[in-house]
């Protein structure tokens, strides 16, 4: 299993806050009022690179730099890992190469070669990426940064122990999966801190993989992996994720695109806030499972807010019924 105890946890959270001082969790009433549940959202898309993403890079480039790593480092990605390691690598004096897929985020891939990355477009999907990466790091003697991996875990999962330490005790919290960090670190603070709460991961229709795999309690591949929450896009699973997920994890459940833009529709009407395909997956999630919460109090993830304006626009001009926020269907015409 790859979980991170409360002290490593610790240490990877004093490193975080060297550079940035944590996130918020809010309550927001019109959404609570909205899911018929008090819940609770955790505000990765107010980090350096709008995800949570950075602070596991942070945590993988400084114990890199510390053993003496110097050749540069190479990885693949979809964005927010890609940003996360080009930051923390420019910060540690490293040179860093982001893989990116053909049609990749144009926003993303801006953000990568802001942050300080050679950017390199090759593939059809993460996983071809992932592969062109692996053989370049083998040519041209650069060391491979994974997007699953201890050290991402351990500095991922500071957001988990910031969110169960500052809001009220919660019995559920949904957490999207992509390759695994994220949630694998959300179950490294819940334990660590001795809490009840019950995860649940989210995964999208068209990119079932580790929904699947939770399933069959092995890692289960498939052969495509195409939604609009583009950093949920795997198709091979790790089994060492799978095996954290498996043991510790109450539920995955799976949501479609169409759930996934109407919570980004519900982000921006009920909060004002962004959030990109994967950071609206688990309000979707929440949204479709509201029915057997009430008197609970929830959690939900906004991992990120990095969505290209062309595809955030089209979303938001769709409308939903009942779109109005300030709705009561009990309130009565004034005269």
């Amino acid at each position: 299993m790859t979980t991170v105890s409360k002290q490593k946890l610790e240490e990877a959270a004093d490193l975080v806050y060297g550079v940035f001082k944590g996130t918020p969790q809010y309550n927001w009433p019109l959404l609570s009022k909205r899911c018929g549940v008090e819940v609770w959202v955790k505000h990765e898309n107010h980090t350096p690179i709008g995800a949570f993403k950075v602070r596991g890079g942070l945590v993988f480039m400084n114990d890199y730099k510390k053993n003496g790593g110097t050749a540069g480092v190479i990885t693949a990605t979809r964005g927010n890992h890609g940003q996360s390691i080009a930051l923390a690598a420019a910060r540690a004096g490293v040179k860093s190469t982001i893989v990116v897929p053909e049609g990749n985020s144009l926003e993303k891939n801006a953000a990568m070669k802001a942050f300080g990355g050679e950017l390199v477009v090759h593939g059809h999907d993460f996983q071809a990426s992932a592969e062109y990466a692996m053989a370049r790091a083998q040519d041209e003697g650069l060391d491979m940064v994974p997007s699953f991996d201890s050290r991402l875990v351990q500095g991922v999962g500071t957001y988990g122990l910031e969110f169960f330490m500052n809001a009220p005790e919660l019995d559920r919290v949904y957490v999207p999966i992509g390759l695994g960090s994220g949630i694998c670190g959300v179950v490294s603070a819940r334990d660590a801190l001795g809490l009840k709460t019950k995860v649940y991961g989210v995964v999208m229709e068209g990119a079932p993989a580790y929904g699947l795999s939770f399933k069959a309690g092995k890692a289960v591949p498939t052969n495509t992996a195409e939604t609009i929450a583009d950093g949920m896009a795997c198709r091979v699973p790790v089994p060492e994720a799978v095996e954290t997920i498996c043991k510790s994890v109450e539920d995955v459940v799976t949501v479609s695109d169409e759930d996934v833009k109407h919570a980004m529709r519900v982000y921006y009407t009920h909060t004002h806030n962004i959030a990109e395909g994967a950071g609206a997956a688990p309000l979707a999630a929440l949204l479709n499972d509201r029915e057997g919460l009430q008197g609970k109090r929830a959690g939900v993830v906004l991992s990120g807010g990095n969505i290209d304006m062309p595809l955030f626009m089209s979303v938001l001009s769709e409308t939903d019924p009942g779109a109005d926020p300030g709705a009561d269907p009990s309130a009565v015409p004034a005269h």
